[in-house]
């Protein structure tokens, strides 16, 4: 399965972007101009120190604060300029951004296949449909034989493939994924990578991974570094 978004449009563009957390003689501006430009089907690194405004942008790009200023374009849809433009947050946050974090926070009384399906239906699709996404997306990623299991029946590398499931199930432009290696040992860790990679081939999804996992940042071919609130380019590969 594939999919048919161009890579002449980004699929997430920051022109800009600002943040500042109070005001007057207190204000912090913790993003000051962020330019970010990544292509469908591209993976790349976001890191930085603490403090650096690492986290203040991951929660720019996930609609979960809002920005002082700047353009924000998903897809080339103007989302944020100045102000937000899409009148839901969370209906942007649950159908055109998945969230992979560094704990999988899968749903404990679910099974792995209602965990990846659950998505979908409060995007409202049917539960048969919804089943159907879950369970190629699991297959996809070899957790099929894993299906009817519980969270809890999991190692914790099979528990982030769940959580990827989860993040592709409403086939978003854009995945934020938050640490994801951090609690895996090397192997593990390198095999998140090589899925994340993939499934961004395969379903032509722009992924950010934000990573301060040294063994893993040889893997990007552009890794964007935050300091002091601005962004600065590298290419690796």
């Amino acid at each position: 399965m594939s999919d048919t978004r161009s890579n002449d449009i980004p699929a997430i563009e920051l022109r800009g972007l600002c943040k500042r957390y109070g005001s007057g003689d207190t204000a912090v501006d913790a993003l000051k101009g962020v330019d970010m430009r990544i292509a469908p089907g591209e993976v790349v690194g976001l890191v930085g120190p603490s403090g650096s405004g690492k986290s203040t942008l991951l929660k720019s790009l996930g609609a979960v604060i809002d920005p002082t200023a700047g353009q924000m374009f998903l897809g080339g849809e103007a989302i944020f300029d100045g102000v937000w433009k899409v009148n839901d947050l969370r209906t942007l946050r649950r159908d055109r951004i998945g969230f992979v974090f560094q704990a999988p926070y899968l749903i404990p009384f679910l099974d792995v296949t209602d965990n990846v399906a659950l998505l979908p239906m409060l995007a409202g699709k049917s539960n048969r449909e919804a089943r159907r996404r879950a369970l190629e997306l699991l297959e996809a990623l070899d957790m099929g034989h894993r299906a009817k299991a519980n969270p809890s029946q999991l190692s914790g590398g099979e528990q982030q493939r769940v959580s990827i499931a989860r993040a592709l199930a409403n086939n978003p432009p854009i995945i934020l994924a938050d640490e994801p290696t951090a609690p895996l040992d090397s192997e593990r860790a390198l095999g998140v990578m090589g899925i994340l990679n993939a499934m961004a081939q395969q379903h032509q999804t722009a992924i950010i991974v934000v990573t301060h996992d040294e063994k893993i940042i040889p893997l990007f071919k552009r890794i964007y570094h935050i300091r002091d609130g601005k962004t600065y380019e590298e290419s690796v590969g």
